[in-house]
């Protein structure tokens, strides 16, 4: 039986979750947006295999257990969620280089959502293919859609789902990521995540602040004002910082080099170019832009930093069966 490849894309949140409220279901506190990107993708393609356990291959690698152990752990919770119980031959290929500063679990995630969809015939939504992927990473649930997506953050497993806003914007926005380290982070994004929300004094205006940063941001996207995306992502980037700096023992994501990108971005737009930073959990930073100002921005960060690697993308699409 032909089986298709399933292609899907990474995305950054422009507007992020910042703590689980559920974490065996991965159900956040508020709900979150994010953009889409063409740029790194994960493809996969799965294959029914007469076999009592799963064989997974990332990059032509065949993991053993140990390392393939989060994928094994959730094609378990597909099976018993659609009551089958085939095993696996996964094969998948991340075009997200480390060295691009991406997290892959996203489109990994979404990628093998979509490929047991194809493969079992389970003929999904894509609601339900948001929630079946939101099972394996969080942000995965993003990854279903194109362009500019919602996550609900609902209040169980049927109810926490992406949801489209644009999927195609006519819209002149590029996004510059700088990376500034590839190394592990010394504190994981979900202990980061327990601790702020357990123990930052702000968290509470943290959850009111991103439902008045999603309304407003939505209406900036609908008016294509790329500058308003910018200040509002600056911003909510910035607050969920402060969450980490203000959690008790006091923790940071940031690099030196992370400051200096942020100042060399705030020094090019008192020059009049239109350029915002957004980070997430980890040092390396990325600046939105539009098309015309991403090259001016990279030859500037280049110029000013030049042990950082600099990669530009655009607005990027759905899920592909290819």
């Amino acid at each position: 039986m032909a089986t298709k490849t399933a292609r899907a894309y990474t995305n950054i949140a422009l507007i992020k979750y910042w703590g689980k409220k559920d974490k065996q279901l991965k159900i956040p506190y508020t709900n979150s947006l994010s953009l889409t990107l063409d740029k790194f993708y994960t493809d996969t393609k799965s294959e029914i295999i007469d076999s009592d356990k799963d064989q997974i291959y990332l990059n032509d690698e065949l993991l053993d257990d140990a390392k393939s152990k989060r994928i094994t752990n959730y094609l378990d919770f597909v099976r018993n969620y659609f009551g089958f119980d085939q095993h696996f031959l996964v094969k998948s290929v991340n075009h997200v280089p480390t060295s691009a500063g991406f997290a892959s679990s996203a489109s990994g995630f979404a990628a093998l959502a979509a490929s047991i969809n194809q493969t079992m015939k389970l003929n999904l939504d894509n609601r339900s293919l948001s929630i079946l992927a939101r099972n394996g990473s969080g942000s995965a649930s993003r990854s279903i859609y194109g362009g500019f997506v919602e996550w609900i953050a609902g209040t169980s497993n049927d109810t926490s789902y992406a949801v489209p806003i644009d999927e195609h914007p006519n819209i002149d926005l590029s996004l510059l990521s700088v990376v500034i380290s590839q190394d592990t982070k010394k504190i994981s994004s979900t202990s980061g995540m327990e601790n702020s929300v357990k123990t930052s004094p702000f968290y509470d205006n943290w959850v009111t602040l991103v439902s008045s940063e999603i309304n407003e941001i939505k209406q900036a996207i609908a008016q294509k004002d790329v500058q308003k995306i910018g200040e509002l992502s600056e911003h909510n980037a910035m607050s969920m910082h402060a969450l980490t700096l203000s959690a008790n023992p006091s923790f940071t994501y940031f690099a030196p080099e992370t400051i200096r990108v942020i100042q060399l971005v705030k020094s090019l737009r008192s020059q009049g170019v239109l350029a915002y930073v957004t980070i997430d959990a980890g040092p390396n930073v990325k600046i939105i832009c539009t098309k015309e100002s991403a090259e001016i921005v990279q030859k500037y960060i280049d110029d000013n930093l030049p042990a950082v690697t600099t990669v530009v993308a655009n607005i990027g699409n759905g899920i592909q069966y290819i």
